[in-house]
C-alpha cells in the first residue's frame, strides 16, 4: 500500500472540483455529449493523482447534481453506465495508491447496480491511509443543509438535545462532509463563475479559482495553476491582513 504524502507548505489540506465543460467539449468536436463525459475521466485520474502526489488530505468532485436528473434521460443514463464503469475500472488502482473513496449525495436515488459497486469501493478502500476522495453523486448543498438541520431536529424532538445546544458545529457535524476539513481551494472549470447549489455551507471562507478550460483538457498543469494562485491569497477568516502577518 502507497504510504501517505508529506503536504508542502502552501499547497491546500481540501480541494473541491466542479467538473464542468464536458458536454461543450463533446459538441465542439461534433460528438454526444457522453463522449465529453467519458473524456473527462481522463481529467479525473490527472487530479486525483496529481493531489496525492502533493500531499492534499482530501478531494471532493461534483459528479452528478441533484439537478442533473432533470437532463435528457439518455444522457443521465449513459452517465450512470459511466460511473459503473469508471468504478469497475479504477478502483484497484486508487486502492494500490491507498486512496480512500467516499460517496456523499441522496444515494437513495440510484439504482441497485451503482448502490453495489459504490458499497464496494467504500469497503475496499475504507482504511486507506492516503487521499480521501469524496465523489459528491445526486448532490445538492441545500439537500446536505437540510437533511441535517432534520437529523438535528429529531434529535431535540426525541429529548436527546437541547435546543440551546443547536449551533454551527452541531449542525456541521451532520453534513456529509463531517470530520473533513472545509474545502481550502474550489476549482470550477468551463468558464461558469456560480456555485451551483455545491457544498454551500462547507465553502464558507474557501478560495475560489475559476478558469475557462472545459473539464477534459484540464491536466496536472492546470491544477498547479490553481494550487498556485491558492498559494498566492492570504487567508484571513475575518481578520485583518495585518492581524493574520502579526504586523
Amino acid at each position: 500500500m502507497a504510504q501517505p504524502q508529506t503536504r508542502e507548505p502552501g499547497t491546500p489540506r481540501h480541494v473541491a472540483v466542479i467538473m464542468d465543460g464536458n458536454g461543450r467539449w463533446a459538441s465542439r468536436r461534433a460528438m454526444p455529449r457522453h463522449v465529453g463525459h467519458k473524456a473527462g475521466v481522463r481529467s479525473v485520474r490527472a487530479v486525483v493523482e496529481g493531489c496525492a502526489r502533493r500531499g492534499v488530505e482530501a478531494l471532493t468532485l461534483f459528479a452528478f447534481s441533484s439537478e442533473n436528473w432533470g437532463r435528457p434521460a439518455e444522457e443521465v443514463t449513459r452517465l450512470m453506465e459511466l460511473f459503473v464503469e469508471a468504478m469497475d475500472r479504477e478502483v484497484d488502482a486508487l486502492h494500490r495508491n491507498g486512496i480512500r473513496v467516499r460517496f456523499i449525495g441522496d444515494l437513495t436515488t440510484l439504482k441497485p447496480q451503482l448502490l453495489e459497486r459504490i458499497a464496494a469501493c467504500e469497503s475496499l478502500t475504507a482504511v486507506n491511509p492516503n487521499l480521501t476522495l469524496f465523489i459528491a453523486l445526486s448532490y445538492g448543498g441545500r439537500w446536505d443543509i437540510a437533511q441535517a438541520a432534520r437529523r438535528l431536529a429529531e434529535r431535540v424532538a426525541a429529548g436527546t438535545l437541547e435546543p440551546a445546544a443547536v449551533d454551527e458545529a452541531a449542525l456541521g457535524g451532520e453534513l456529509s462532509l463531517a470530520g473533513a476539513p472545509d474545502p481550502d481551494l474550489f476549482i470550477r472549470t468551463g468558464g461558469e463563475q456560480r456555485l451551483s447549489n455545491f457544498l454551500l455551507w462547507n465553502l464558507a471562507y474557501t478560495e475560489l479559482y475559476f478558469c475557462d478550460t472545459l473539464w477534459p483538457d484540464f491536466d496536472d498543469d492546470e491544477l498547479e495553476r490553481a494550487l498556485r494562485y491558492f498559494a498566492s491569497r492570504q487567508r484571513r477568516f475575518g481578520l485583518t491582513g495585518d492581524q493574520v502577518t502579526g504586523v
